[in-house]
Parts: C-alpha cells; sequence; structure tokens
C-alpha cells in the first residue's frame, strides 16, 4: 500500500527459478505417485484368488475339515482380514503416514528389516547391469553410427534387435545352462557361496569387504553378480545402440559439426567435443526410462537365478499372497524408480539450460 494514497498495489514476486527450484517442485510429486501406486497394490493384492489365512492355518500338518475352518477363522480374525477393506485400506493409509510398514505374515518378520536386507542387492545388481548396459550400448551406438552403411553397422544392429527382442527369463535361462552346466564357468545361485560366514554392516558386500578387512569376499561376490548382471543388461543394451546410433547420426549432420572438421579437428576430437556433448540429452532420456525396466526385469532376473533381492522378494510375497511384504517390496521399488527419474530430470536441466525455464 503506497502512503498517502491509500491505493493497495500487488507487489510481483519474481518466480524462483534454476536447476534446484526446478528438481524441488519435482520431487513435492514423489509422495502423490507412492501413495497412489500404494493404493493400487492394496487392491491389487487382494483380488488375487487365495488367502494367506488358507495356507496359515493349515499349519503345515493334517488337519480335520472342522478345526481347519477354526483356525481359518482365527487367523482371518488375527490378521484383521476380517475387517472391512475400506478400514484396512484406512489402517494401511495411517501405517504408511507414520512409515509403518507391518510384519510378515510368515515369521512375524518386520517388512523394514527385510526390506533392509534385500535392497542393497537389488542396488547392486541394477547399478552394475546400468554400467555394463551403458558401456555397451553408448560404445556399439558410436561405432555403428560412425561406420553407417558398412558390414559393422549391419552386424551391430542386427545383434542390437535380437538381444533387445529376447526376454530376460530366456536370457537367464540360457545363461545358466551354457556358463553354468556345460562350462561351468560361473555360478548361477545366491549372492555369495553358502560356505562363507558373511554378516551384513551395510548390506552392500563390496563395502563390508572393505569396512570388516574380508577381501576374500569380493571375488565370489563378483563372480556371482556377473551373469544376473549381464542378463539385465544385454537387453538394455540393445535399446540404448539404437538410440545412440540414431542420435549421433543426427548431430554428425548438423553445420557445427562440418564446420569442426573444416577447421582440421580430429575426427576423435570432433566425436568427444561436438557430438557426443549435443547427443546425450536423447541418450539420457532413454537411460532414466530403461532404469524402471531394470527394476522390473530385476524381478525376473532375481527369481531365475535366486538372487536375494527385492524383486525375489516380491514374487515369494505374491505367491504367499503375504499382503505387507508385497506392499512394502513394491513401494520399495517405485521409490527407486521415482527418484532415479527425478535425478534424471535434474540432469537434463543441467545438460540444457533451456530447461531450466517455467
Amino acid at each position: 500500500m503506497s502512503a498517502g494514497t491509500g491505493v493497495l498495489t500487488r507487489v510481483r514476486l519474481p518466480r524462483p527459478t534454476g536447476a534446484a527450484w526446478v528438481f524441488v517442485r519435482r520431487l513435492a510429486v514423489i509422495p502423490v505417485v507412492l501413495f497412489a501406486l500404494a493404493s493400487l497394490v492394496f487392491v491389487a493384492i487382494r483380488l488375487l484368488p487365495g488367502s494367506p489365512a488358507t495356507s496359515l492355518a493349515a499349519g503345515g500338518g493334517n488337519t480335520s475339515s472342522a478345526q481347519f475352518d477354526a483356525n481359518e477363522e482365527r487367523v482371518t480374525k488375527a490378521l484383521g482380514l476380517d475387517q472391512p477393506l475400506l478400514t484396512q485400506y484406512g489402517h494401511f493409509l495411517g501405517d504408511l503416514v507414520h512409515l509403518r510398514l507391518g510384519t510378515s505374515f510368515y515369521g512375524s518378520n518386520s517388512v523394514l528389516g527385510l526390506l533392509g536386507d534385500a535392497l542393497p542387492a537389488t542396488v547392486e545388481l541394477t547399478l552394475a547391469a546400468m554400467t555394463v548396459a551403458v558401456v555397451l550400448g553408448v560404445v556399439t551406438g558410436v561405432v555403428a553410427a560412425l561406420r553407417r552403411g558398412s558390414w559393422i553397422d549391419t552386424s551391430t544392429r542386427a545383434v542390437a534387435t535380437v538381444s533387445f527382442s529376447l526376454p530376460w527369463f530366456a536370457l537367464g535361462v540360457l545363461a545358466i545352462v551354457v556358463f553354468g552346466v556345460w562350462l561351468r564357468w560361473l555360478p548361477v545361485l545366491g549372492r555369495l557361496p553358502s560356505t562363507l560366514d558373511y554378516r551384513p554392516t551395510t548390506g552392500f558386500v563390496l563395502f563390508d569387504a572393505i569396512l570388516q578387512d574380508r577381501p576374500e569376499l569380493v571375488w565370489p561376490w563378483f563372480q556371482h553378480l556377473i551373469l544376473p548382471a549381464v542378463t539385465l543388461a544385454l537387453s538394455m543394451a540393445g535399446f540404448i545402440t539404437r538410440i545412440v546410433r540414431a542420435s549421433v547420426l543426427e548431430v554428425l549432420g548438423d553445420d557445427f559439426v562440418r564446420t569442426a572438421r573444416m577447421k582440421g579437428l580430429g575426427e576423435g576430437a570432433v566425436v568427444r567435443r561436438h557430438v557426443l556433448r549435443n547427443a546425450w540429452l536423447p541418450i539420457v532420456t532413454v537411460l532414466g526410462l530403461q532404469f524402471g525396466s531394470l527394476l522390473g526385469g530385476s524381478v525376473v532376473t532375481e527369481t531365475v537365478f535366486s538372487y536375494p533381492g527385492v524383486g525375489r522378494l516380491l514374487v515369494q510375497g505374491v505367491l504367499q499372497r503375504d499382503y505387507p511384504v508385497v506392499q512394502g517390496a513394491a513401494l520399495a521399488i517405485a521409490l527407486l524408480f521415482t527418484l532415479v527419474n527425478h535425478a534424471v530430470d535434474l540432469l537434463y536441466t543441467v545438460l540444457d539450460p533451456r530447461l531450466r525455464k517455467g
């Protein structure tokens, strides 16, 4: 309000801009996404045929029909499954707000504890697969683009198409048969040999080997990681190869690349300084999206290789109708996927300053 005139004037505050603000604004969407997914999983797992009370009531032994019915009724009431679905949903949301994921129906283990044991294995597997896929995909994509029309380009695209088309379970079974059964080069089950006494400190084997001064853990862990990681990576690498090739070919036709060559720059310098720098944005987009595919593929891959991660925990929970475990594992995978995608959004603003506006 201006003095002496009594006229109220509106002061327009400047709108915050920059990469940090974009990240914070998009970070606020995460609770909404998790709430929607939690609600969807809550309903979906209860629509599946069968009930956890049925298997729990049997108790693994021979019981009469009347005793089984009494046990099932008692277990259903103890688990709260006799309450109306809306009441169960309200309890679930209340626990979720207070970060309580409940306990497993089988063994009464804390879901947070189960996730704490399984999540590091999934993160290790996903990061290893991502590293292999990026290295293979970027190198083969760039080479195919630079040798466009040659036999190298043709064979690279053919291999990329085949690897991208094969499902994870088929690649996993093939890897087990070839490298585990026929050649016996690599172990095919688990994360570490059963003969090793491993007690986690952080849950990440490589870090624990350093913290606990146990170098004997590293090589067996790496051997067990190779087949699951490569199985996950091959499908993603084929897709990255095709995207990188297309992106590099598009940039190679721009005027500034021709200008750089006319100035006498070598082909290697042109590719490093100009081509790759301008081709990264669509590549990063693909990497962010494919990370979600890796998390989805980890569910299949961990089951095939008996790898003790969140994906295997999720499958076991679905088979046993262990509602708290399924809900917790699904939320953990969704949180990882959402955080990575928001990190990719932030990286967009670093690579392309035009995206910082608005």
